[in-house]
């Protein structure tokens, strides 16, 4: 009988799976292939054209003995954690307050989503022109007479990486803003009635009940930021171009640019890009694991 069945059910919704079959194909061609193609020639001297000569790990040996890598990796490192820790904890605690049944939610929740349809281009010009020394902030606010006033990270080996902090806190908190809203909006309302009845605090609410019942929300939304901090380019390309001093915003995304295409070394930017992938992976494979795994032996 399940046999008979099984057939019946591969053929269920089969107009769905043929409209859904052009996009499988495009991810299996251009994504995997794509993948595995990069993979391949970066174990390779490629330069201006791939060339399937092997080296061995060689371009990998150079990768992590530039010292350029080595600065954009922790660039990355430090960017990714605050961007973590501030872009979560910043969107949720708008979106505890959005959550208070206020006057014209929907007002102040696409003010606060606009950034987010700004691309990183905009956002990197939009905030290079705010935090310039001569007409930005700091000349506005010495403009009223606060002479001493002093107010330019980007030009700062020391704190340039902060400007584009802020920048990119700019441009994301809204949006984490909406998933964690959209999580709070699922908690049911019973569950705050009981905690009412029981005399427990609000701020004891969210933080013992609520937070632990939203993990996978928090999972998602780390996962998304995580894979968006990784390919970080487009906001430091438009805010430093890697400046000051050289490498002081350094990204891996710009190593992996500036070797393919200006340094015309193929097979160090496909060992560069690869090491990325396996970021990527680091990030998606213990969100797969608790988002699935963790269901199916839970």
């Amino acid at each position: 009988m399940a046999s008979q069945s099984r057939p019946f059910r591969l053929l269920h919704n089969l107009n769905a799976k043929i409209a859904a079959l052009p996009m499988v194909l495009t991810t299996m061609v251009v994504f995997v292939g794509g993948t595995i193609w990069t993979v391949f020639y970066s174990f390779t001297d490629s330069k201006l054209l791939p060339r399937e000569r092997f080296v061995g790990f060689d371009q990998y040996e150079r990768l992590w003995s530039n010292s350029r890598w080595a600065v954009s990796i922790e660039n990355l490192a430090f960017y990714g954690v605050m961007s973590l820790v501030f872009t979560v904890v910043m969107g949720f605690i708008l979106a505890v307050l959005m959550d208070q049944k206020i006057r014209y939610e929907d007002t102040f929740r696409t003010i606060m989503l606009y950034p987010f349809a700004l691309s990183f281009i905009v956002t990197g010009l939009v905030w290079q022109w705010i935090l310039n020394p001569d007409f930005g902030l700091q000349g506005i606010v010495r403009g009223w007479g606060w002479e001493s006033f002093s107010f330019d990270p980007l030009h700062s080996p020391e704190t340039v990486l902060y400007g584009l902090l802020i920048a990119g806190l700019w441009q994301g908190t809204g949006f984490v803003m909406c998933l964690m809203l959209a999580g709070l909006r699922g908690i049911d309302e019973d569950i705050w009635k009981a905690a009412r009845v029981d005399g427990i605090p609000t701020w004891k609410t969210y933080l013992v009940v609520v937070v632990p019942m939203m993990r996978p929300v928090f999972i998602t939304t780390l996962v998304i930021v995580a894979a968006g901090i990784i390919k970080l380019y487009d906001l430091v390309v438009a805010m430093t171009s890697g400046g000051p001093g050289g490498n002081a915003s350094q990204v891996p995304a710009m190593y992996v640019y500036d070797y393919m295409f200006q340094a015309q070394n193929l097979g160090q930017g496909f060992a560069a890009s690869t090491m990325m992938l396996l970021s990527v992976l680091i990030v998606l494979i213990p969100w797969a694991y608790l988002e699935f795994g963790g269901k199916k032996h839970g």
